[in-house]
């Protein structure tokens, strides 16, 4: 591969200059990055009939290098595509390597997290986000933008945005998800618990602990908590709920001695949330009901 790769196209490339002229310089793995995605699109090329590359335009370089390979090396046609480069608020790249990427990936990414992070958009980057994630019509988007100026305490493009991009990727169920789990986690709505699958209960409580028990007669939120592993032995524990310190699907109880009630404590679909604290949560799941 660097025998195909001239040096001075490779040392006049803007990227290159700014290295070399900034104050850290440049290693000689740095310089050698392009000719190893360049090899890297000449091996996809031949083993796997790859004959575009995408990438954000700060790639414009380590793509052309890429391109003048296969070239050189095969004579085929082959094609780099680079796209406007997304950035945060701050500036900052979004991606694997600052550690802020957003995945198409369920698993990594789920439909609710997919949903806030475009709904938490500020006002100066939604317009843009509008025309390049969804297929909306520019005049459509203008007349959002139009309402958003007049009544900007409702965030219309932020939810639009938000609600077209998981469509996309999850499709309606993946939206809907996004809205029970939002509508359960912000406005402790009981409704949208009860209609929440354990898949989506472990996405919105990734941190949270999991415990199967059987609902004993006269069981009290003392009893529960004590079960689940909530709350400490003894007085400390007591007084955590009696401090408000405990809720339960989004209902702060106080009394240890209130005994458990089906419909109220423990929800249709045999769930109960526990919180204990601000941020500690435990999925119950109630067995033989």
């Amino acid at each position: 591969a660097g025998g195909r790769l001239r040096m001075g196209t490779l040392l006049s490339r803007q990227s290159c200059q700014a290295r070399l002229r900034s104050a850290e310089g440049m290693s000689l793995a740095e310089f050698l990055y392009p000719a190893l995605q360049a090899y890297d699109f000449l091996h996809l090329h031949r083993h796997h009939g790859c004959r575009v590359q995408l990438g954000g335009h700060d790639q414009m370089g380590n793509i052309m290098s890429g391109y003048e390979l296969v070239t050189k090396m095969t004579g085929a046609e082959v094609f780099g595509i680079t796209v406007p480069l997304i950035t945060s608020t701050t500036g900052d790249k979004l991606g694997k390597t600052a550690g802020n990427a957003v995945w198409l990936n369920r698993e990594k990414t789920s439909p609710f997290e997919l949903y806030q992070f475009f709904v938490r958009q500020q006002d100066n980057v939604v317009e843009k986000y509008l025309k390049l994630f969804t297929f909306l019509p520019l005049e459509e988007i203008a007349h959002i933008m139009e309402m958003h100026a007049k009544e900007p305490e409702k965030w219309g493009p932020q939810k639009r945005l938000a609600a077209e991009v998981t469509k996309l990727v999850h499709g309606r169920e993946g939206l809907e998800s996004a809205k029970r789990c939002t509508k359960a986690l912000y406005y402790s709505s009981v409704e949208a618990l009860e209609e929440m699958s354990d898949q989506e209960l472990q996405e919105l409580f990734r941190q949270a602990t999991s415990a199967e028990l059987l609902l004993e007669p006269g069981m009290t939120v003392l009893d529960l908590c004590r079960k689940a592993n909530a709350i400490p032995d003894g007085p400390s524990g007591y007084r955590k709920i009696t401090d408000g310190g405990v809720s339960i699907n989004g209902n702060r109880v106080t009394n240890p001695e209130t005994v458990l009630i089906l419909g109220q404590h423990i929800l249709k679909n045999g769930v109960s949330l526990l919180r204990v604290g601000k941020k500690n949560y435990y999925i119950i799941k109630w067995l033989q009901l």
